[in-house]
């Protein structure tokens, strides 16, 4: 039997929008947190254990972006720092990788028995602080009506890549994620980027037989590349067992054919695939949308830094979102503590309410 892949969630007009809300059952919850991230359900869970009804929404699976990363990823990290609602991340290795982590935060979601609505987009967030209603679709088009007293958005970045704004870039060919090397051994390969993805994702595919050309507008590789990643990626370049481009960049995408525009003029390379990994950004509309404001430099949602409640009441932001565009500022580690942060405030204002 053919395994059936579901479509993406409609956009739903919003006269139809409210003619269905009044036919779905309502959910009420203290606390409706969005995105199922580490950060999104460490939020949730502190949220829970300091005794308010939670929901978690999510418009892709648990922890939705590490699914997303390369199959043979390993964390940088130690897996105590990753560790969330107080239950140990146990793992032989010195480093967690991709498939042990996924494994724990199942473990965790189920630990504390904490509802996670997976596969629903938000379409709409309105009302007020105490009574905010929260319209949801999932992938079969169906709406779901959330009322909240408040609303947590852990939204992430990693859903929403960095886009290269050229020509040929919406062909079939381009890709903004990597997570495997297979399908493209003996094939002419180009990876755009000069930061970890791109350095991981070239060195993998080198090693599985693809011909990769790495291309980096800058006249190096960041030096924020693993310390263990960076020597690799250099020697093959070095070594010509991987064609290095710098101070370049990707002018055209097409189907057979990439061009650059490098310090000595432009190249035509042959190609069959692309991957730009050129970074991510969280949904600034989406926060906007909610009423949040965001800094004029680096997009930072305007909130309190000791409660993170943003500027409108009852909102609050958690995780990478808190950074704006300075992603690499807040991580796993240090995220994972924005649920206690609002949950004592929780505790403060509604259980004196």
């Amino acid at each position: 039997m053919t395994k059936q892949i579901a479509e993406p969630a409609k956009q739903v007009p919003d006269t139809l929008l409210l003619a269905q809300l009044k036919s779905r059952p309502e959910m009420r919850v203290d606390a409706l947190v969005i995105g199922a991230g580490p950060t999104g359900l460490a939020c949730g869970i502190e949220a829970q254990r300091a005794g308010f009804k939670v929901v978690v929404v999510d418009k892709g699976c648990v922890v939705n972006s590490i699914f997303n990363y390369p199959a043979t990823m390993t964390f940088f990290t130690t897996p105590e720092l990753l560790e969330i609602g107080d239950i140990p991340f146990t793992t032989a290795n010195q480093k967690p990788n991709r498939q042990e982590a996924l494994e724990y935060y199942r473990k965790v979601a189920e630990h504390y028995h904490l509802p996670i609505s997976q596969y629903q987009k938000v379409e709409a967030v309105s009302g007020q602080d105490g009574n905010f209603h929260v319209a949801t679709s999932d992938r079969l088009g169906r709406i779901y009506d959330y009322h909240t007293r408040k609303v947590i958005l852990s939204t992430g970045y990693y859903d929403l890549a960095n886009q290269l704004n050229i020509p040929g870039e919406e062909l079939p060919k381009v890709f903004h994620y990597y997570q495997e090397p297979h399908p493209f051994f003996d094939n002419d390969v180009l990876v755009i980027g000069g930061k970890n993805s791109a350095a991981i994702a070239a060195l993998d595919l080198w090693r599985h037989g693809a011909r990769v050309t790495l291309v980096h507008r800058g006249a190096k590789l960041h030096n924020h590349i693993k310390y263990w990643i960076l020597p690799d990626i250099e020697n093959r370049i070095k070594n010509r067992e991987i064609t290095g481009y710098f101070n370049t960049t990707v002018e055209e995408i097409a189907p057979d054919h990439v061009m650059l525009k490098t310090p000595e003029g432009p190249v035509w390379l042959k190609n069959d695939f692309v991957f730009a990994l050129i970074g991510y950004h969280p949904d600034y509309d989406f926060l906007r949308a909610t009423g949040i404001e965001l800094s004029s430099e680096q997009c930072r949602p305007v909130c309190d830094p000791q409660t993170l409640e943003s500027n409108v009441p009852g909102i609050y932001v958690a995780g990478v979102i808190v950074a704006g565009s300075r992603t690499n500022e807040i991580f796993i580690e240090n995220g994972r503590f924005h649920g206690q942060q609002i949950a004592a405030d929780l505790k403060k204002k509604m259980l004196a309410a």
